[in-house]
């Protein structure tokens, strides 16, 4: 009880203390989280609810499902109607729609697709179905690369020759330097990816400031702790002194996991990518470089889509949700025919999506020590 009384009145005192901030500055100030786990957390606890009105906390494009396209789901389908394949895959991305079907659908078809909980659970796959092509479906951002490159690295090394991936890893600072670099883009900061932040380090943000005048503010993930990341952000746009400062350094440094990221730029290089809702951004994806090739399905065996890349249904909004220029509720589609049991767009499908969290959450009131 204790322990609560005590959150509640600081809860209490970083919010008088951020609306007493940004008050004399007269309008809106709108700081962005870039990380999925952020977004839930942020709709869970109710923070939004709980903040000042002038404060305007918006979800940009960080869940890595919910920024893959159709084109790369459509392969992915593709190779999974394929004989002696399987697909292996984290759960979340079975319902993601691709330009026509799922993986989900195809599964039901007939398809071998199987659930795996890390990159490294494939090769097991792998080994026990020798005469099969097992194709890792490697999705995500900084945080599970490097897990992926290990995953890739392990098999060289011990000869598996049946595994191959699938890439669509992602890189968070590219995307963010697009956003700022579109004149819609209304934002005065940023809460920083925490997950992403243990492998690239906080320092890896510093071209915010420095570039952009905008600050940023790594945090954590309890209710708390986005707490104090906005009021330090608040307190940053209030003074007009711009910076990155640390809310998760139990756990994140300057410098970040060296040891991670040797390894992740040891097998993927970067490459232009596209993003769902935000269109090709340059360097901002990961390829397997030439040493690694022969784990890269698309050039062992290439395949065709029907459809283009790029192509998405028109009347999902899941794109300008993403890029914060509008709200899940804004979207005509919206808890209508978009749920999570029958999702349009990817921003439903998975649980770190904002649509899906919305859809969830949106209601809610703050909740101390959630």
């Amino acid at each position: 009880m204790k322990k609560d009384f005590d959150e509640k009145s600081l809860a209490q005192k970083l919010v008088s203390e951020i609306d007493r901030l940004t008050k004399p500055l007269g309008r809106k100030i709108r700081f962005m989280e870039v990380c999925g786990t952020h977004t839930v957390s942020i709709f869970r606890a109710g923070l939004r609810q709980m903040l000042p009105p002038q404060i305007e906390l918006v979800s940009g494009p960080g869940c890595p499902v919910c920024v893959t396209p159709d084109d790369y789901m459509d392969k992915a389908i593709a190779y999974a109607r394929e004989p002696d394949t399987i697909i292996a895959t984290f759960g979340d991305m079975l319902k993601v729609p691709g330009s026509s079907s799922s993986l989900a659908d195809a599964m039901a078809a007939g398809a071998d697709i199987r659930i795996v909980y890390s990159p490294l659970d494939s090769l097991k796959i792998a080994k026990e179905n020798p005469e099969k092509s097992v194709i890792f479906l490697a999705v995500g951002f900084e945080t599970t690369a490097p897990t992926a490159a290990a995953t890739v690295i392990t098999a060289m090394r011990q000869g598996i020759k049946n595994f191959f991936a699938l890439s669509a890893q992602k890189l968070i600072p590219p995307a963010m330097r697009m956003l700022l670099d579109d004149e819609r883009t209304n934002v005065d900061g940023f809460l920083l990816p925490g997950h992403v932040a243990v492998v690239t380090g906080s320092d890896e943000f510093l071209f915010l400031p420095r570039d952009y005048g905008k600050p940023g503010v790594v945090a954590g993930f309890e209710a708390m702790e986005i707490l104090r990341a906005v009021y330090r952000l608040a307190k940053m746009t209030a003074s007009r002194e711009p910076g990155i400062e640390n809310e998760y350094d139990s756990v994140v440094t300057a410098g970040g996991n060296k040891a991670a990221q040797k390894m992740l730029y040891e097998v993927y290089e970067p490459i232009d990518t596209q993003w769902r809702g935000l269109g090709v951004i340059a360097q901002s994806g990961l390829r397997l470089r030439h040493e690694y090739a022969g784990f890269d399905i698309e050039r062992v065996r290439p395949i065709e889509v029907d459809d283009a890349p790029g192509k998405e249904k028109s009347l999902c909004r899941c794109g300008e949700v993403l890029r914060g220029l509008t709200v899940p509720v804004e979207c005509p589609l919206f808890a209508r025919a978009c749920t999570p049991e029958h999702a349009v767009g990817p921003c439903m499908v998975s649980v770190e999506g904002v649509c899906a969290a919305h859809y969830k959450y949106g209601g809610g009131t703050f909740q101390y020590g959630k």
